[in-house]
């Protein structure tokens, strides 16, 4: 009898130790699940950061690239205007509007300068605006000139163009590859 008594302690005693074992093993298994599960969710929320700061990059790079554009183009209506002798109120319109096209080019290069830190894409920002304000230089003409005159003041414009248009590509080309790498 003694024997059976013990034997059952035994059993019941094995049995509620492995009901223990089982239940912390159970609970090491959800604290793993939950800890990973946790870590999935940070890696995700950084993922999702940095994407949403990769697509404020691509936007601040297609707004100065815009604009630009724009003031490019308002650049060259003006240019043209003056050197083909357009009346005073056109010009001044032109002028408005290349004003108002500058102006535009403000708030679209300040973001690409803060989100993007890289040299290389700054510089190459930097050299797409110099060059197109540039356009302004090439058209002005103090006093009468004759059609020769003109003509070389039309190729300097042409040429200022076509540099600002080229730097314009560069620096989406510069911006490309930065975006690519981050």
């Amino acid at each position: 009898m003694v024997v059976a008594l013990a034997s059952t302690a035994i059993a019941v005693i094995g049995t509620l130790l492995g009901a223990v074992v089982s239940g912390r093993a159970q609970q090491r298994a959800a604290e793993q699940a939950a800890r990973a599960q946790e870590r999935a969710a940070e890696r995700a929320a950084e993922i999702a950061r940095l994407e949403a700061v990769r697509r404020e990059r691509l936007d601040a790079v297609c707004k100065v690239a815009d604009a630009i554009t724009a003031h490019r183009i308002a650049m060259w209506d003006r240019g043209e205007a003056v050197l083909s002798g357009a009346p005073a109120e056109r010009v001044q319109e032109l002028r408005d509007a290349s004003h108002t096209t500058r102006r535009a080019v403000t708030g679209p290069l300040t973001a690409l300068r803060v989100l993007i830190e890289d040299e290389t894409v700054r510089g190459a920002a930097n050299r797409m605006v110099t060059l197109t304000y540039a356009i302004r230089d090439t058209y002005r003409i103090d006093g009468p000139a004759g059609a020769e005159a003109r003509a070389a003041v039309r190729e300097a414009l042409t040429a200022a163009r076509a540099a600002a248009v080229v730097a314009h590509d560069e620096f989406v080309d510069v911006a490309g590859r930065y975006l690519r790498t981050t």
